[in-house]
């Protein structure tokens, strides 16, 4: 055959290829907005994504499951899905193709075996809606405004409702917080709509009114008076860390929760998928969302405790410079942190060691830690040296590091990259708070040294949103 005919034959499968991956995102969009359910390929979102970035994704899950997995097959699962009747839900279409390629014989017939994989989706019940309000605007309230607005769907989960800050709103100040919402620096542009509606003091995001509220206090505000009721508050400002102070949001009419996503005193704190369900959200009204280490290190931590032991260890947090440095060298209450933040590596100190033991008591004063701020705006490394009760072998602390981030509690929290050549700029943008890099692992013995990146923005706000949603009780019937 020849060379011509050859690439004839590529191009056109390439052709193929590309159409095939249009159709299935055509089938994913129809599915989340007329259906409420959502399709990711192992917990990689699909919503609103390109056909190059989905083909991407699928290659990825064939390095990942070590199995042939094509956009054909995804197509396929995606038309059985789009046949039955399901509740509002988050399917993950890779665990299901892997599934049908374990027992080809079963998955002959698409829709037989999708429906009888989802069989339980019938005993899920209504779920209610929920008012949310953020509280604050800042890095991580922004992201989280994008990903309410952008998973709001046919709105049967979380509804954003508004944003509190302090001083002035007029033309000008709605303007200039319409813009940081729609273009960001690190996570680019909001694939969505803001306008501003100065008469109601407001910002249409994709259509949807969201009031921009001025307060002092939490005090101050009655959502009521917006129309907003039996809310979540999403406190992003850090000013407020305590029961006793947290407690304040409670106050005004309209509100019933609240979430702070910062570490927090005298409340749980919830690395979601490792100890949240150990806090009844009927009984309890104020939550931490911890911080965006102790979300990174700790559901890996929990499968070497649960697997291996820990006897000590040692975390070095290699984090992304924040708005609490100087950009350039001046006062600072610390001062290190007083020196120029892009131009300086900066030792800190981090409590993500100490803290790891609220969510995973078995690690009480057993891990050591400690920080360095490095000039990059985003995308962080946490490097945990750790001895473990029993010898390991790279091999096999990889082995069940793949394991957890295919199936059990923990899917969405870890995901195993198998990338060679791994950095920062890489997981930008990953939902998971944990990305294992299994190419650096090093053991000796019951030595081992392993490396963990995360998003300490976007990341984490995706563990934010997992416990919000368990604390309104919007969770959807899920199929990882």
């Amino acid at each position: 055959m020849s060379t011509t005919t050859n690439y004839e034959k590529e191009v056109a499968l390439q052709t193929q290829t590309r159409k095939v991956a249009v159709e299935f995102i055509n089938i994913v969009n129809e599915l989340w907005y007329d259906k409420s359910i959502e399709l990711v390929l192992f917990r990689n979102q699909l919503v609103d994504k390109r056909a190059s970035e989905i083909l991407n994704l699928v290659k990825y899950s064939e390095e990942f499951v070590a199995k042939p997995i094509t956009i054909f097959d995804a197509l396929d699962i995606a038309k059985a899905i789009h046949e039955l009747e399901l509740p509002s839900s988050k399917l993950d279409i890779g665990k299901l193709a892997y599934e049908c390629q374990l027992n080809e014989e079963a998955c002959a017939d698409k829709l037989a075996f999708v429906k009888n994989k989802l069989k339980d989706a019938a005993k899920v019940g209504d779920i209610q809606p929920k008012d949310v309000v953020l509280y604050g605007f800042g890095r991580i309230g922004r992201l989280l405004a994008r990903e309410l607005m952008n998973k709001m769907g046919k709105g049967s989960q979380l509804r954003l409702r508004a944003v509190v800050t302090r001083g002035e709103i007029n033309q000008t100040v709605l303007e200039k917080r319409a813009s940081l919402l729609s273009i960001d620096s690190v996570h680019g542009d909001f694939l969505g709509t803001v306008t501003v509606d100065v008469e109601n003091n407001a910002l249409i995001i994709n259509g949807t009114t969201v009031y921009m509220i001025s307060a002092k206090q939490p005090e101050d505000i009655d959502y009521t008076a917006y129309g907003i009721n039996d809310a979540l508050i999403i406190d992003n400002t850090g000013a407020f860390r305590d029961k006793e102070a947290l407690s304040r949001h409670l106050v005004p009419n309209g509100a019933s929760k609240v979430l702070l996503t910062a570490p927090g005193k005298g409340i749980p704190n919830i690395v979601h998928g490792v100890n949240h369900t150990e806090h009844n959200p009927d009984v309890v009204d104020i939550f931490s969302a911890a911080s965006c280490t102790t979300n990174a290190i700790t559901p890996v931590l929990k499968v070497l405790e649960d697997n291996f032991g820990i006897d000590k260890g040692h975390l070095e947090t290699i984090h992304a410079y924040t708005n609490d440095q100087n950009l350039v060298d001046n006062m600072h209450s610390k001062y290190r942190r007083g020196r120029a933040a892009a131009l300086n590596m900066v030792i800190t100190e981090t409590g993500a060691g100490k803290a790891v033991a609220k969510a995973l008591p078995a690690l009480e004063g057993k891990l050591t830690s400690n920080a360095i701020r490095v000039p990059v705006p985003n995308g962080s490394l946490a490097i945990l040296s750790l001895q473990l009760h029993s010898d390991v072998t790279v091999d096999s602390v990889n082995a069940i590091m793949k394991k957890y981030a295919l199936e059990g509690d923990l899917v969405e929290q870890i995901k195993y990259s198998v990338d060679n050549e791994l950095v920062s700029s890489d997981i930008v943008g990953c939902a998971a708070p944990s990305i294992f890099d299994s190419k650096a692992t090093i053991t000796d013995g019951n030595s081992i040294v392993i490396y963990v990146w995360y998003d300490n923005e976007y990341g984490y706000s995706h563990q934010v949103m997992r416990l919000a949603k368990h604390i309104a009780k919007v969770r959807r019937f899920t199929y990882y």
